[in-house]
């Protein structure tokens, strides 16, 4: 069984979990992949609480321990920022935890050529934290949005997203793509997991999954986890 640490946010754990059952699309129930969604919406504001180290880490734990306790083979967490705590979180489970970040660098290197230039839309404290450089820095030129590009178009996009406004979010997030395809960036890593939302919002399962711009870590997951699934 798949455990999904949700609620961060929930827009985005429903959004891996549809993602999840679009990829077995056309078979029997029975052949679907069994889950558990834990949409811990309680966890603190992962961006606000950066210097709060321990008050996250010991929410997300228990949220992973009770997955855990749920027979759950291994855990996933559709939250990119939440992976700063990642390497500590994992130490506290006896269950593997995917790492989202891990594996887009993983399908990123597969399928760009060493040096592209990358660009990542996300959180500040995604940015600030370098959970996606400590990967991508190694064979790729990773380039994160202007401040002003950042604060007015990402930040919006997102907050957005949070709130169930996702006509208005995926208006908001197009001036952040624009940026990026104008200074020639040759994939965008959409590097919250709202910004799929956003992005996705009102174009097919299949436009997603063929898009030659976008990489969607949740989209990546979702495929590791059916790969994942297959050998529990």
């Amino acid at each position: 069984m798949i455990g999904i640490l949700g609620g961060m946010g929930t827009q985005a754990g429903l959004d891996l979990c549809s993602k999840l059952s679009m990829l077995y699309r056309g078979k029997s129930d029975q052949e679907y992949p069994k889950f558990i969604l834990y949409n811990k919406s309680d966890t603190p504001n992962r961006p606000a609480n950066i210097k709060k180290y321990h008050k996250v880490l010991n929410e997300l734990t228990k949220g992973c321990k009770l997955l855990q306790k749920n027979k759950c083979k291994f855990i996933v967490m559709p939250c990119n920022t939440a992976h700063y705590w990642y390497d500590d979180l994992k130490k506290k489970i006896n269950i593997p935890i995917l790492s989202m970040p891990e594996e887009a660098y993983k399908h990123t290197k597969k399928n760009c050529k060493p040096d592209s230039k990358i660009g990542l839309l996300s959180t500040e404290a995604t940015i600030k934290t370098k959970i996606y450089n400590k990967y991508f820095n190694n064979n790729f030129s990773l380039v994160h949005p202007s401040k002003i590009v950042q604060k007015r178009f990402v930040n919006k996009a997102i907050k957005l997203v949070k709130q169930g406004k996702v006509k208005e979010a995926s208006k908001a997030i197009q001036p952040a793509i624009t940026y990026f395809k104008r200074i020639k960036c040759n994939k965008i890593i959409l590097g919250c997991t709202e910004l799929p939302v956003a992005v996705f919002a009102f174009k097919s399962y299949k436009f997603a999954k063929e898009s030659k711009i976008f990489i969607d870590p949740n989209l990546i997951l979702a495929e590791v986890c059916k790969i994942k699934y297959k050998t529990i």
